[in-house]
């Protein structure tokens, strides 16, 4: 990967994103040094512009920042770094440096959709995503017909715990159904966002 490090004095901004929620975390700057440590150790190091040296986020609070990607931006001179945390970001005790919670559920469908995924691709003993790809398609859209029903019946008991329990259940059975279709839940949001705007994708 090549890095402009000569626009800002040998430094480059660095934005970290949480990996699993996409949040913005915070952002630092990095000399080539830091870096390279961050490749290294996997935990983002950067170049502490008023004290003048490397410093490794967490190395005073135990909240680390666990490198999973990191990307350059078309000009070179910038750093997108998707990491995990292990506890809040800012100093102050937040979740984020713009004082953000940093949690987006939504996210975890596309987690649950590359959990099945591996699950079809591995197949592992003893896993009831397994039994199900085994089983077949008539097992899997009997499924998805029978936790579609017991939604439709807590939504008349009025029980909304009830209901987002069997609505869970349908949600997990139906991307098993579509995994093993080779499509996925992404695949239904595109058609979502189609539907809603037409032009999306020339955006």
């Amino acid at each position: 990967m090549s890095i402009d490090f000569s626009k800002m004095d040998g430094l480059v901004p660095a934005i970290v994103q949480d990996d699993k929620t996409l949040k913005v975390l915070m952002l630092g700057f990095m000399n080539e040094e830091a870096y390279k440590k961050t490749v290294e150790t996997k935990q983002v190091t950067f170049w502490s512009r008023s004290r003048k040296c490397l410093w490794t986020k967490g190395e005073t609070s135990g909240n680390f920042l666990k490198v999973v990607s990191i990307d350059v931006d078309c000009d070179n001179d910038t750093l997108l770094i998707k990491a995990n945390p292990t506890g809040p970001v800012c100093h102050t005790g937040a979740d984020t440096c713009w004082n953000e919670k940093n949690d987006n559920p939504i996210m975890f469908l596309t987690e649950l959709q590359r959990f099945i995924e591996k699950r079809h691709e591995e197949m592992p003993e003893g896993s009831y995503t397994t039994s199900l790809f085994k089983d077949g398609l008539s097992r899997m859209t009997q499924k998805v017909g029978e936790e579609a029903v017991e939604l439709v019946i807590e939504s008349m008991k009025g029980d909304n715990d009830r209901l987002i329990y069997e609505a869970s259940d349908m949600i997990y059975h139906l991307i098993v159904l579509l995994t093993s279709k080779g499509l996925s839940i992404e695949n239904i949001a595109k058609e979502l966002i189609e539907r809603h705007d037409p032009n999306w994708h020339k955006h």
